[in-house]
C-alpha cells in the first residue's frame, strides 16, 4: 500500500512540474515584452503548439540557429532564464554581407536592452560549412531551426548545417525543423529559387546527418498556399515582395505552408 501511495504521490508531483513549466512557456508567449507586430503572427507560427511539439522545457539547454530579428527569442530566452541555458547561434560577427552584420548588430542591442527580461543569453555563430560552434559538443537538449534551410541550399551548405546540429546535441537530443514546404518532387533549383523546400528533402538531410525522424505535425500547415508564386515565399506575407500588387490576394492567403518536424539524436 505504501509502494502505491509513493507512486501515486510521484506522478502527482510530475504532473505538477509539466503543468509550471507549460505555464513559464505561456507567460513568455503572452508576455509583454514581446514585439506587438511579432505577435500578430502567433496565429501563422503557432509558438505554444510549436515549442510543445518540440518538446522544450524550461530546464532544457536550447539551441536556436540564426535567430535573426528576434521572433523566437522574444519567447525562448525569457522561458529558459530561471532554470534552462539558451544558446542563439547567430550569423558571424565578421560577416561581409550587409544583412548578416546589420541583423547581428541589431539583435546584440535587443539582447543589451532586454538583458534583465532574457538574462544571460549565451550568443554564439553559426556559418553553415565552416568552423563554428554553435554549443559545445554534445551538451543540448534540443536544437531548432526556423524557416532557413532554402537559405543555406544557395551555399550548398545545407547538409553541413544537420551535421552541426547532430553534433551540438547530446544523444537522445531533439532537432526540430520548421520549413517551407514544396510540392513533392520539386527540384532543388526549383527549391533555392522558390525557398520552399521538400519534405522528404530535408528528411534525407537530417537522416544523412545521423538522425531519426520521430514525428511530422501539420501545426504550421496553410492548405491556401500553392507554394508557386511570382517571387517565390517571399510573395507572401510578411514579405509581400510584390508590394501592392495583388496585396489582398496574399494577405488573404497568409504565410507560408510550412512542414514541422522532430528529429532525434540515437541514445547511442
Amino acid at each position: 500500500m505504501k509502494v502505491v501511495h509513493w507512486l501515486a504521490g510521484m506522478a502527482c508531483a510530475v504532473s505538477l512540474v509539466g503543468a509550471a513549466q507549460a505555464d513559464t512557456l505561456k507567460q513568455a508567449i503572452e508576455g509583454d515584452q514581446r514585439t506587438p507586430a511579432y505577435a500578430a503572427r502567433d496565429q501563422y507560427r503557432h509558438p505554444a503548439e510549436t515549442l510543445e511539439f518540440f518538446q522544450v522545457k524550461p530546464d532544457m539547454t536550447v539551441v536556436e540557429i540564426w535567430p535573426g530579428g528576434g521572433w523566437y527569442t522574444e519567447i525562448l530566452a525569457p522561458a529558459l532564464k530561471e532554470e534552462g541555458t539558451f544558446y542563439a547561434a547567430h550569423f558571424p560577427k565578421d560577416s561581409k554581407a550587409g544583412y548578416f552584420k546589420r541583423s547581428r548588430e541589431a539583435f546584440e542591442k535587443m539582447l543589451r536592452k532586454e538583458k534583465a527580461t532574457y538574462g544571460a543569453v549565451k550568443l554564439t555563430e553559426f556559418a553553415p560549412g565552416g568552423d563554428s560552434e554553435i554549443a559545445p559538443e554534445g551538451s543540448a537538449d534540443v536544437v531548432l531551426t526556423f524557416r532557413n534551410v532554402h537559405n543555406w541550399m544557395g551555399g550548398n551548405n545545407e547538409q553541413a548545417a544537420f551535421n552541426t546540429f547532430y553534433k551540438a546535441l547530446k544523444p537522445g537530443g531533439v532537432l526540430g525543423v520548421v520549413e517551407h514546404r514544396a510540392k513533392p518532387g520539386t527540384s532543388r533549383e526549383d527549391m533555392k529559387k522558390s525557398g520552399y523546400v521538400t519534405q522528404d528533402y530535408v528528411i534525407k538531410l537530417a537522416k544523412n546527418a545521423g538522425f531519426e525522424l520521430e514525428e511530422t505535425s501539420e501545426i504550421n500547415a496553410n492548405p491556401k498556399d500553392t507554394a508557386d508564386h511570382p517571387k517565390g515565399v517571399w510573395t507572401l506575407p510578411p514579405s509581400l515582395r510584390l508590394g501592392d500588387e495583388d496585396k489582398d490576394k496574399y494577405q488573404a492567403i497568409g504565410e507560408s505552408d510550412r512542414m514541422t518536424l522532430r528529429f532525434r539524436k540515437p541514445q547511442s
